[in-house]
């Protein structure tokens, strides 16, 4: 069953309306193609119009959508051979952080990424994408096991933020996030970092101080929430779509202002309405960067990527 959100009524409206006449079809010989003709393409420009005039505040809750492609669908339509690597050889595995080799169009890389999950089980298991001191050793340890291998490096970041728990904080959250940052910008091999859905906090930032940043085209990425930004200067959440206007969380306005180098566009209405079509795109782009920053020594990647992330916190 669709979820639809709660701009999305009108259409939710009119794709109902298909749907019964569908089975009202079935059911007896009245011939009702041309009607259901005309709903889908009214519907179908509904999708459109809404959604190419979509406020920050509503990409926000798209790039949240449950629906949404997360980690696994990547792996399993964009990637081949894919041989999960797990454990930080310290504490655990967390599963909010996962990674391991994989081929991309013949092209040998590590890939780490946020899984959220899918339903209530999964999404527990996976603490809803908020990874965890021992996710960001995990992938330290994957991004030196890709250095020395000399593969290509890609994340997929999709998490709210990192775990805020008491446990994780005693286990040395703050250092886990400053490490697996500081290690992506030493790293003497390509690596792109892609923003598929939700980037919010360090917990984002930690897989994605990279040579190329791209971004799904509703997703988000921002410092802080809309919601916790909202609550901080307004004392409360009704604020959230204010906020979200204010901090510039969105893919155009990342792009204009050099946060992010790449638009990746996603299928009329959003990733969540056609997941292969959404990992296909992303891989084409992600192939094009690693290409492209094929020509780059060790020395000039690493001394490419502080400089820009220089340049970005002046």
């Amino acid at each position: 069953m669709t979820v639809y959100l709660d701009f999305e009524k009108p259409i939710a409206a009119l794709e109902a309306r298909i749907i019964e006449l569908q089975e009202a079809a079935d059911e007896s010989e009245v011939d009702v193609d041309a009607e259901i003709a005309k709903l889908r393409d009214k519907a179908d420009k509904q999708l459109k119009d809404t959604y190419a005039k979509l406020t920050a505040w509503q990409k926000a809750q798209v790039a949240r959508h449950p629906e949404r492609p997360h980690f696994k669908h990547f792996i399993a339509s964009m990637f081949e051979d894919f041989v999960p690597l797990a454990g930080d050889r310290a504490f655990a595995d967390d599963q909010a952080i996962l990674g391991g080799l994989a081929r991309l169009n013949d092209r040998k890389i590590m890939v780490i990424g946020h899984e959220k999950g899918d339903d209530t089980q999964s999404r527990l298991h996976h603490n809803f994408g908020m990874g965890k001191p021992e996710g960001y050793r995990k992938a330290i340890r994957l991004m030196e096991l890709a250095d020395r291998f000399g593969l290509p490096v890609v994340s997929l970041v999709d998490t709210s933020g990192a775990f805020p728990g008491i446990q994780a904080e005693e286990r040395g959250q703050a250092e886990a996030i400053a490490r697996s940052t500081e290690k992506c910008l030493q790293l003497g091999v390509p690596m792109i970092a892609c923003i598929v859905g939700e980037g919010g906090s360090g917990g984002a930032v930690a897989l994605a101080a990279a040579d190329r940043i791209l971004m799904f085209e509703h997703a988000v990425y921002s410092v802080i929430s809309p919601e916790g930004c909202a609550s901080i200067l307004w004392r409360t959440g009704d604020k959230a779509a204010d906020a979200a206007q204010a901090m510039k969380i969105t893919a155009e306005d990342l792009k204009s202002l050099g946060v992010i180098d790449r638009i990746v566009k996603e299928p009329m209405g959003g990733a969540h309405r056609d997941h292969a079509m959404a990992a296909a795109s992303l891989g084409l782009a992600i192939g094009e960067e690693i290409d492209a920053l094929g020509r780059f020594s060790r020395k000039e990647l690493t001394q490419h990527r502080r400089n820009k992330f220089l340049a970005m916190g002046a």
